[in-house]
Order: structure tokens, then sequence, then C-alpha cells
């Protein structure tokens, strides 16, 4: 039987799957848990410098909460504290990977679905996409950690919006919303997706991973520190610099070394 979610690796691309198609991959405890599982062993490996996040087929990116095993993992709040903490782990473990990571949402992307692509660093979706947090129809809410995800990118009024109207929109509304940044064909949904995977891990990864960390922390109003000031010109010391301008004043393509 295969893994409800798995990687896939073609060269400096990963792709993590979401699997379970046969419930529009919706995501249990064991799902959530493997996601965070997988985003960190992505995290660690070098030769890879980006990540796709994609349903296995086209009718789901992921249909949110699998509620048949609400009964098992989520029917007292202390269970619920538990299932929350699994939630922010694998969150946190998608903002804060050093590679940049894509969501390609075909389909359905509702409840914690839509809290999964939030986290990522980019969203592209088909057109016949839905979206949604139709959550207050089954008296439950979002934990601050899950609710901070959806904030960060619709804004204050967006997400009120979202999670007070409990309604189930299409991709122009996503789109109006801030919760993807391009939306297509569906059928040209992945090769865009995977185009523009291939052009971020053409680039300097390094600069690549900077620029993430200091976007997601500028999000922090917390001052910078002057050590943080001083990572902004690192990338001045690093070996892909030197082949980056050689190669723009060469008109040669750059091989960067990630050193």
């Amino acid at each position: 039987m295969p893994d409800a979610i798995y990687v896939e690796i073609d060269a400096t691309v990963a792709t993590v799957v979401l699997n379970r198609p046969e419930k529009l991959n919706a995501l249990g405890l064991p799902q959530w848990i493997r996601v965070g599982e997988l985003m960190a062993e992505l995290h660690d490996e070098d030769a890879i410098r980006c990540v796709v996040v994609r349903g296995a087929d086209e009718r789901a990116f992921s249909a949110g909460a699998d509620i048949a095993g609400f009964e098992k993992h989520r029917n007292t709040e202390a269970q619920v504290r538990a299932y929350g903490k699994v939630i922010d782990t694998s969150l946190t473990a998608i903002r804060n990977c050093r590679h940049p990571v894509i969501a390609a949402i075909q389909g359905v992307c509702v409840g914690g679905g839509l809290e999964l692509s939030s986290a990522c660093d980019i969203r592209l979706c088909g057109a016949s996409s839905r979206f949604g947090v139709p959550i207050n129809r089954l008296g439950l809410t979002m934990s601050y950690a899950e609710a901070a995800t959806l904030k960060d990118i619709a804004g204050t009024a967006g997400a009120l919006e979202i999670l007070l109207g409990g309604d189930v929109f299409d991709a122009k509304r996503a789109f109006k919303l801030g919760l993807v940044s391009q939306v297509t064909a569906d059928e040209d949904l992945l090769e865009t997706a995977y185009s523009l995977a291939r052009r971020i891990a053409e680039r300097a990864p390094l600069v690549n991973r900077w620029h993430k960390k200091f976007i997601r922390r500028l999000a922090d109003p917390a001052p910078l520190t002057p050590e943080e000031i001083d990572e902004g010109f690192a990338a001045y010391d690093t070996e892909d610099y030197r082949i980056g301008y050689e190669a723009f004043l060469d008109k040669k393509k750059p091989e960067f070394k990630g050193r």
C-alpha cells in the first residue's frame, strides 16, 4: 500500500505528495506527523534547492481534517491540545525549511489543507481550485498557531472573512485574498509550478535561503540586532557570489555550489 505522504526527488527539486486520494488527501494525526518529519528531513538535505507540495491527483490538494479520526484523536481537550502541538510543529517545519517551498494547489484546498498551503512560501493554483475554512459549521476553532499562518498571508480582515463566513470560494477570490500569488489553467498548474521550482533551484541556494529567512524575520516587529543586519551582507563572502558575478561578466550560465 503506498504511503499516505511521500517524497519524490528529481535532481535538486523535491516533491512532498499528499497521497490519500480516496479521502481527498484529508489530514489525520499520522499525516500531520509525517509532514513535519519529511520537511525536517528535507531541511537537512544540502542537495535539495526547492520543495513542491502537491496532492496525488487533480481533485484535491487537501480537503482538510480527517473527521473520521476525531473520535480517536480529538475527543477531549487534552487530546486536542496534543493534536494542536503536532500541527504547530509541522507548520513550523514548513515555514522554517531552509529551502523555498511551493504549494501546487489543484482542486479542493480547505481547512487544514489551506493551513498547510499557507505555511508554504509560494502558492499557485489551478482555476477550478476551491478554498475555505468552514470549521464554524463543525463547532471547532483554529488554534492561535494555525490562525497565525492564515493571518500572515490574508491579513486580519481576510482571515476574519474566511473564518467567520465559513464559506468555500473560488480561485479568483483566493487570489484577491492573497491566498495564492498566481492562478493558471488547470492543465498548466503543475508545469507552471515545476518550471518555477527549477528556476529557483538553478539560482544561488544560499541567497534563496537568506532571502527566505530575511522576509520571515521582517514579519517580527522586534528591532533587528546588529548581528542580523550584518548577516544581510554575508553573501558577499561566499564562493557563489564570485561565481555569479563572474558568470554574468562572461555571459555564461552560473553553476552555483551552495558555499
